[in-house]
């Protein structure tokens, strides 16, 4: 082999490297991919489904002489607040009784009992098929009379509705709930947490409750929305909640109602967004911490 054989692989190594780079580089860049134009229009038929209502209850509030004295008049109306606070505060309690209730049951038919699972899950779906104005019948007869006549009383009438709400709200927590355990491994942090001595109710309290913090706020949410919005069960029960202050009030004002209707979108949007502030980078971010007892 003579000395100029290598220069000469070295000169086509090189050679050949050099092309494809060139070809590399004359490659074109690849475009940015639009949306297909149907998607745009579906994207903007949705926008104007959501924002067109939106802008008509605006211009029908703005009717009144002087132009915000729909809104002025409704913060200034005792029964708006009483009545939104009311439901508020029955919505936490709502959700508090929920998430007692549905996190351990959930934890414990995925961890311990599988084959419970379809009942558990139907059970949690009756709310969808037994309609508000039979369960508020249904409570009505069985509880208005001894031994237990709750309705005989405003904080019985009360414990009812929350009680009525928390079975509303079953289907949406039991479902976030169910979704959140799905994500984590239950199995591991309980055999490590109980290594460590920690009992159920730590297990549950300070390692399983901190990783369904975006379930838990999801399901809240849900269950708040349906408790502000709720008008049969109220009604029926004789309960000071919002639902039925919206239906008076659209009875007998002409323009506060609308003014209210943007209120309460607005107090919900603004409940999302904490939602979305306090649950951003969890699922990614999240250390599992397991505590012992001692």
């Amino acid at each position: 082999m003579s000395a100029s054989d290598p220069a000469i692989g070295a000169r086509a190594s090189g050679t050949v490297g050099a092309t494809e780079t060139l070809a590399l580089d004359a490659e074109p860049a690849p475009r940015r991919r639009r949306g297909a134009p149907w998607a745009w229009i579906v994207l903007l038929l949705g926008a104007a489904y959501f924002i067109v209502p939106l802008i008509a209850t605006l211009e029908v509030s703005l009717r009144a002489k002087p132009q915000f004295a729909a809104y002025s008049n409704s913060f200034s109306d005792a029964r708006f607040l009483g009545s939104l606070t009311y439901s508020f505060v029955v919505g936490l309690i709502t959700v508090a009784l929920s998430i007692s209730l549905v996190v351990p049951t959930a934890y414990w038919v995925r961890l311990r009992a599988p084959h419970l699972r379809p009942v558990v899950e139907f059970i949690t779906l009756l709310p969808f098929v037994i309609p508000p104005v039979v369960l508020v019948f249904g409570l009505i007869r069985a509880y208005s009379r001894p031994p237990l006549p709750f309705t005989n009383t405003d904080l019985g009438s009360s414990a009812l509705l929350v009680l009525a709400y928390v079975a509303l709200s079953l289907p949406y927590m039991y479902r976030s709930v169910d979704a959140g355990l799905r994500a984590i491994d239950i199995r591991t942090l309980t055999e490590a947490a109980q290594s460590l001595g920690s009992g159920w109710l730590t297990i549950i309290s300070r390692i399983i409750l901190p990783n369904l913090r975006v379930a838990l706020l999801s399901g809240a949410f849900l269950s708040l929305a349906i408790v502000i919005g709720e008008f049969t069960i109220a009604s029926y029960l004789a309960r000071p909640a919002f639902g039925p202050y919206l239906q008076l009030l659209g009875a007998n004002r002409a323009y506060e109602p609308a003014a209210v209707t943007l209120i309460s979108f607005g107090l919900t949007w603004m409940a999302m967004i904490a939602i979305s502030l306090l649950g951003r980078g969890r699922g990614a971010r999240s250390r599992v911490q397991v505590a012992g007892a001692r």
